[in-house]
């Protein structure tokens, strides 16, 4: 090869990348003076205080043991290991030096205060949607509250996804905001549930499937998706809940009511129904409603299926033929493990506040996975704080015992085929559940 070949290839192959730097580049913006509290308007930061309930900020940006809005809390990703950053207004580790500018940019268009790409785990492509006014109105919430000295634990993501300026394409493939359409045909209380669940409450963030590249298969908006290690359950026709959800039925939900009907929240989705129960009834209502349209319309098909869910509903699982049958296998596990508070009853009564387990969605989804983190980890609430409670009961059974509990629940209880690949899922929890330990641990060193 001749060496002005060479000096020809490197040529452009400096051009290309000067390029691609110039493509990916965004400037910093200046920092500003932390501004006071007492500058921002009562109503401003009220209303801030709802969005930010509804979008589920405080989940997100504070770490277990930490405080409120400090960041450090891991969210495990195909691509490695995503910290929440603080949010607080603090001044050198927080978004003290931010300028309402900076705030808007970050959650327009992904773009940190200092010209940094944004990872789309935080999810601007929805809350670019939002009006300015609510923008305006985060940025007083969150300016407003105590600022904490904290830096969180720096990203641990694989190559090429720890190289941000390749978010930068992912933008230009798959980031498209645009505001929430109206619907005239709807209602008002429709049209304002469209524009939070699209934008502050960014629901389909977990509940819509994505591609290879983490973007959101729009054209499959809630047929279901993940979220951190847990199955997020479709929403629209193919949902596999046991019974079908109207808008009254998912209020309640929302607000983490009527657990004996319906499931309860666990895994990520218990802390967003925690957050929804501050929120205004008004607001909830109009997700409910928004959300609910997505479901099949009512049908034959549908009510028998209903009805063939709540009889189940209705039996004991825990009786058995003999004492030697109740003592075999997962029967004998749940006499054991389960049977105490969801054995028996009819569906307006049971022991405790546990719900039907023939009601629980975790039994119908094609993967056993929400079950098993389930059972493994049980459903607590918030600390300090009221709400259904179950003991994990990792420990306390083996893998093989989680397994045949899983088998009889979905045998006995759901009448659906068995999974597949239970075991190979069971591992895949073990792996998921051990990662994000390590990646609590992590946070909580840095502190």
């Amino acid at each position: 090869m001749k060496i002005g070949h060479v000096i020809l290839g490197l040529i452009l192959a400096f051009l290309l990348v000067a390029a691609f730097i110039g493509f990916a580049w965004r400037p910093a913006i200046a920092p500003v003076q932390r501004p006071s509290p007492s500058g921002f308007d009562a109503t401003l930061v009220a209303k801030g205080a709802v969005l930010a309930a509804i979008g589920n900020c405080n989940t997100c940006h504070t770490t277990e043991g930490g405080a409120p809005y400090a960041g450090g809390r891991p969210l495990e990703t195909p691509y490695g290991t995503v910290y929440g950053v603080n949010i607080t207004p603090d001044t050198e580790t927080g978004l003290g030096q931010w300028s309402e500018a900076a705030f808007v940019r970050a959650l327009r268009e992904g773009v940190s205060r200092d010209g940094r790409h944004l990872y789309p785990a935080f999810p601007y492509d929805h809350y670019a949607k939002m009006a300015d006014e609510d923008v305006r109105a985060l940025y007083a919430f969150i300016m407003t509250r105590d600022p904490v000295a904290y830096g969180a634990p720096a990203n641990d993501l694989r190559f090429p996804f720890n190289i941000r300026m390749l978010i930068a394409v992912w933008k230009a493939l798959y980031f498209h905001p645009a505001a929430v359409a109206s619907d005239q045909s709807r209602s008002v209380q429709w049209n304002r549930g469209g524009y939070l669940v699209q934008g502050a409450a960014h629901c389909g963030a977990c509940h819509t499937p994505r591609n290879l590249l983490g973007a959101e298969k729009t054209e499959e908006v809630f047929a279901g998706g993940e979220a951190e290690g847990w199955q997020a359950p479709a929403l629209d026709a193919a949902s596999p809940a046991p019974l079908p959800w109207d808008a009254e039925a998912l209020y309640a939900y929302l607000r983490g009511s009527d657990a004996k009907r319906r499931p309860v929240a666990a895994g990520p989705m218990a802390e967003i129904v925690r957050n929804l129960a501050t929120a205004p009834e008004p607001e909830v209502r109009a997700i409910a409603t928004y959300i609910a349209s997505y479901a099949a319309a009512d049908s034959s098909e549908r009510r028998e299926r209903t009805k063939q869910v709540l009889a189940r509903a209705g039996t004991d699982a825990s009786q058995a033929d003999s004492v030697g049958s109740l003592l075999e296998g997962g029967r004998g596990i749940y006499a054991y493990a389960c049977a105490n508070c969801h054995g028996a009853g009819d569906l307006t009564a049971s022991s405790g506040s546990a719900i039907k387990l023939a009601l629980s969605t975790a039994l119908y989804l094609p993967s056993a996975r929400n079950l098993l983190r389930i059972v493994l980890d049980g459903v607590t609430p918030a600390e300090g704080e009221r709400g259904p409670w179950m003991p994990g009961f990792a420990g306390a059974l083996t893998d093989e015992q989680v397994g045949q509990l899983a088998r009889f629940l979905r045998a006995e209880l759901a009448k659906a085929p068995p999974w597949r690949d239970l075991d190979d899922d069971l591992r895949r929890v073990e792996r998921e559940r051990a990662q994000q330990l390590a990646a609590a641990d992590k946070a909580g060193a840095t502190r």
